[in-house]
């Protein structure tokens, strides 16, 4: 881990060089600093929620590999190991619950009875840490989503209980957004579609349009208070032919219902771009938001790293000066290595794409550009790769209180013996 001195020392050089193609570090870092990013809580227990009784937890496409010892049991573990991890992350943190994350006790209380009490534990922890909260309703893991089918479902009744669950998760997402003094961005994903061909596309789309507009008709809710967001994929475990809530439908029903459109980076096909989706897409949304996840072979979930596909994502935010139109979240749950570590790799290489998309001399850029000198933008551009951002980042780290480079690591290992090793 470098010293101070030394962080100061190779920071001033670093400032030098970013001078040289106008960019301004001060100014980088602050803003990196300030923009939140959302941790999900799942990664924390593997995906298991803390429902009483635990059915139906294996249906809905959703599934975290690996055996590591150290899993959370329960909100309180959930909430100690998170307590670690802010600690270590440098910048604005918020937290990102699943509606099967509500706690309560020896009493059975189905989705569609949720209510803002049963997750008083979260709420008050939010509060004395001073950070906000996020929320999505949990439209899988249930007996009532074993069929695959949820908002889309043929069946009617099943369709009212989701709907319902949906309408109770908006009121909860409300109220936290009220007590925590901070909107609380809702994003709805659902499971629905077929493992095979099916004879009919129509229908259940039409019954999902159908169903998400009953659950946002709600005019009790101020969408300045909760923030509605809906997510497409291009197909999961059991949806592999046919996805009802697609990126093309979602995207179509956010903008014309004034939704938020969420763009998951594990959610395309593997040559897809989604940084080039950005600046097609918010020419017509006013804001999206970004679930930074990493998919290997297919929507695998893989902790987070600084690769091409979350740099060039911020990258294109920064171009575009869009930072105030997108929400930051992460989605990827691994259960093969440290949790805690899962968290502080993903949570900083998706700061340090910021950091980088801050760092970038665009403005420079885009003059070669517009002068027709495409040799220079090309060479600044490569130029950009090289620039010592490592010390950049080391600086932010410093102001924020927190381990530079790999010095978080001995944290990590020291609750790993103390706390996970006895769970």
């Amino acid at each position: 881990m470098p010293s101070s001195k030394q962080i100061s020392a190779a920071y001033r050089l670093a400032r030098s060089d970013y001078t040289d193609v106008g960019v301004d570090t001060e100014a980088a870092i602050k803003q990196a600093l300030s923009i939140p990013i959302s941790l999900h809580c799942w990664q924390a227990d593997d995906v298991r929620g803390l429902e009483t009784p635990r059915d139906g937890l294996d249906s809905g496409g959703i599934m975290a590999t690996g055996s590591h010892f150290g899993r959370a049991r329960n909100g309180d573990e959930m909430r100690a190991d998170l307590d670690v991890v802010l600690k270590l992350l440098p910048g604005r943190q918020r937290v990102n619950l699943h509606a099967f994350y509500a706690e309560t006790g020896t009493e059975v209380v189905d989705r569609d009875e949720l209510e803002p009490a049963h997750f008083a534990n979260w709420l008050g922890w939010a509060q004395a840490r001073k950070i906000g909260l996020d929320f999505n309703p949990t439209y899988f893991a249930h007996p009532k989503a074993a069929s695959g089918f949820t908002l889309a479902h043929a069946d009617k009744s099943i369709r009212r209980f989701w709907i319902d669950h949906g309408r109770s998760c908006r009121r909860i997402a409300q109220y936290f957004a009220k007590k925590l003094g901070s909107p609380c961005v809702i994003n709805h994903w659902i499971p629905d579609g077929a493992k095979d061909a099916p004879a009919d596309r129509w229908a259940p789309r039409e019954r999902l349009v159908e169903s998400f507009d009953a659950i946002f008709a709600d005019r009790s809710i101020n969408r300045k208070l909760c923030i509605d967001a809906v997510e497409g994929k291009l197909f999961g475990l059991g949806s592999e032919d046919y996805v009802v809530g697609s990126q093309e439908f979602y995207s179509g029903y956010a903008q014309s219902r004034g939704l938020v459109l969420c763009l998951d980076l594990g959610h395309y096909h593997p040559t897809e771009s989604v940084a080039d989706k950005v600046s097609a897409l918010m020419q017509f949304h006013p804001r999206v938001l970004l679930h930074t996840s990493r998919p290997v072979r297919w929507d695998s979930d893989h902790v987070v790293i600084l690769d091409d596909a979350v740099r060039n994502l911020f990258l294109e935010i920064a171009r575009g000066d869009a930072w105030d139109r997108v929400f930051v979240a992460l989605d990827f749950f691994d259960a093969s290595i440290n949790r805690l570590g899962a968290y502080l790799v993903g949570a900083r290489a998706t700061r340090q794409a910021i950091l980088l998309g801050l760092l970038d001399p665009s403005e420079r850029l885009r003059a070669a550009e517009s002068a027709g000198c495409g040799h220079e933008r090309l060479a600044l551009m490569e130029l950009a790769k090289s620039l010592p951002w490592g010390a950049v980042w080391n600086e932010l780290c410093a102001r924020s209180g927190v381990p530079a480079g790999a010095g978080w690591l001995a944290e990590v290992a020291r609750y790993e013996r103390d706390v996970l090793a006895k769970r």
